[in-house]
């Protein structure tokens, strides 16, 4: 409830500050932009309730857009199988995480860092550093498209994923074995809870969550480019600590990542609609992360 009254002062700030927020069509907007965070930060809860931190998504999304632009506009190959190959690309990557993850003493942070710069990497190299522009429409409507003229598709998208990550922390063994691994490894080891499992799971639903974030992407700036999704992790980990979730594992809640995700959104929206240039913007969202960090040592001190 804290974060959600902080949202709607948000809100009423900026609308007052600028009217036009609160328009149709920059409602939508905001919804729109903030989805290719929700996407990442979804799974980021996972991981970071797991214990874990996914540094890497932001060069997943880049490499997944690039492997599915190239296949659609260059090789021609059907989207179907295109979008199959960039999902393939982010899970690979996860994979890869999630069992380095698993079977080694490796922190998840510097086994994600150097995903992060292979990825980033294989981006550049398979695109020599340009954008690979895809003129296919029904390419161009996975991100950019409208369902019934009103909600656009990355919405949709949002609303399927986030039912779908409630159920899985809520209603399955997998999320309560999340929460177990997170809270106290030893204990769930000893209640006979598969560690390296669950790992590679939430590793390797991180990486498919980032492939297809940065298919949406590629697909809304008509193009496969090998600078997209810079900084897209640190945007993710703010909403999810901005949600509530603990950084130091075993607490977190799918509807606080939501919550986080949209300030995060709105934050943006805002002081582009303000007038604040994009460099203080910076400056902003690292000082909101600091706060909310900090918050979150208190709680847990006081708890």
């Amino acid at each position: 409830m804290g974060i959600l009254a902080g949202l709607l002062v948000l809100c009423v700030i900026i609308a007052v500050l600028n009217p036009n927020f609160l328009t149709t069509n920059n409602l939508l907007n905001v919804l729109r932009q903030t989805s290719t965070n929700l996407y990442l930060a979804l799974a980021m809860t996972m991981v970071i309730i797991l214990g874990g931190i996914d540094l890497s998504v932001g060069s997943v999304m880049a490499v997944s857009g690039v492997v599915t632009a190239m296949l659609v506009a260059l090789f021609d190959v059907p989207l179907f199988i295109a979008v199959a190959a960039g999902l393939l690309v982010g899970i690979l990557f996860g994979a890869l995480n999630g069992y380095v993850a698993a079977t080694t003493v490796i922190p998840p942070f510097i086994i994600t860092l150097a995903t992060m710069n292979i990825g980033r990497g294989a981006a550049y190299v398979l695109t020599d550093g340009q954008p690979v522009r895809v003129m296919s429409d029904a390419f161009n409507f996975i991100g950019s498209g409208y369902i019934g003229g009103i909600l656009p598709t990355p919405v949709l998208y949002s609303i399927i994923f986030v039912i779908l990550c409630y159920l899985i922390m809520n209603k399955t063994k997998t999320g309560r074995y999340i929460y177990a691994v997170g809270g106290n490894p030893e204990a769930a080891r000893f209640s006979g809870i598969n560690i390296k499992r669950v790992k590679f799971f939430a590793y390797t639903f991180s990486g498919f969550m980032a492939g297809f974030a940065g298919i949406v992407l590629a697909s809304r700036m008509f193009s496969g480019q090998p600078t997209a999704g810079v900084a897209a992790e640190l945007d993710a980990i703010a909403a999810v600590v901005l949600g509530g979730t603990s950084m130091t594992g075993g607490y977190g809640r799918i509807g606080g990542t939501v919550i986080g995700a949209l300030i995060i959104g709105v934050l943006s929206n805002g002081l582009n609609l303000i007038g604040v240039s994009s460099f203080w913007q910076y400056i902003v969202k690292g000082i909101v992360i600091l706060i909310a960090v900090y918050a979150d040592v208190i709680k847990r001190k006081t708890a």
